[in-house]
């Protein structure tokens, strides 16, 4: 990240992208709890950090270091907290988060609580502590920065349930909210077909968030599909902003496999010409 005059904000890559129609792949830190993930993430190919405080055992302290370390890499530190811990979403974006998720927003009235409560005044009533991290703990005067802040920080809201996709375009309208992100896993769930990705319902759902959003110029992203033919499909019908996976899930597809061939070459490698008897090591030769 180069550096800009003394008041100007650090940029939101992830936000750039998606005002550019570009897709913006995020990584998800579950197990690796330390400021390395963000590194991690650079070094292979990823847009954002998804921290996810609602599921992860993550300290404030921890979601704070973790998101400090992504902002010079280029890496966007977006924070899930939990459905109703919006005080928490407020803590990460005075200490370097540039984008909250929000699960289970069912209701305009949910969603407008959301935006109220990360938007500064005229568009909410977030609170002003100090100068954020966002500015480098600096930046310009208050009004200023507040105004900033509002247009460059991303507020992603998660539909998850029926209930959610029937109130899309109402939520769709609310002022404040950028993103709307299906959660995929949970949104089978709710509908008794867990895990059935591409169902017919499914696929009625990503139409009608995704015309929603067009209509109201947000983004649609997507999470939580655990097949890359269906998330390919979703991606194709306008989903950006996509979560990628975990770490806990690439750890064990890619551990898995690995255990597996090296399984298979035990299996297929010759004997050795002489075998040394159980228990008994060669002797070493004497020198000189």
């Amino acid at each position: 990240m180069a550096a800009g005059p003394r008041n100007a904000m650090i940029p939101n890559p992830t936000l750039k992208r998606l005002r550019r129609g570009q897709l913006a792949l995020g990584f998800c830190p579950f197990h690796l709890r330390s400021v390395s993930a963000a590194m991690l993430a650079h070094a292979t190919g990823y847009d954002w950090l998804f921290i996810d405080s609602e599921h992860a055992a993550f300290t404030v302290q921890e979601v704070s270091q973790m998101c400090l370390a992504a902002l010079p890499l280029g890496i966007t530190p977006i924070v899930r907290v939990c459905t109703d811990a919006l005080d928490e979403g407020t803590r990460a974006l005075d200490n370097g988060a540039m984008g909250l998720v929000i699960p289970h927003v069912d209701t305009v009235a949910q969603a407008k609580r959301v935006a109220e409560a990360f938007r500064f005044p005229p568009l909410g009533m977030r609170s002003w502590g100090a100068p954020p991290a966002a500015f480098l703990y600096g930046g310009p005067p208050m009004g200023e920065a507040q105004a900033i802040l509002n247009r460059e920080v991303l507020i992603c809201a998660m539909i998850e349930t029926e209930e959610a996709v029937a109130n899309v375009d109402e939520i769709a309208g609310v002022p404040g909210i950028d993103v709307l992100m299906i959660g995929t896993s949970d949104l089978t769930s709710t509908m008794g077909i867990p895990g059935q990705w591409g169902h017919a319902k499914v696929q009625a759902a990503y139409e009608k968030v995704g015309a929603a959003c067009k209509r109201n110029g947000l983004v649609m992203g997507t999470g939580g599909v655990g097949d890359d033919t269906w998330m390919g499909h979703y991606m194709q019908r306008g989903a950006l902003m996509v979560l990628a996976g975990s770490d806990h899930g690439m750890i064990m597809q890619a551990g898995t496999a690995r255990a597996a061939a090296l399984r298979e070459l035990e299996v297929q490698a010759p004997a050795p010409a002489k075998a040394v008897a159980a228990g008994k090591a060669p002797k070493a030769k004497r020198k000189g």
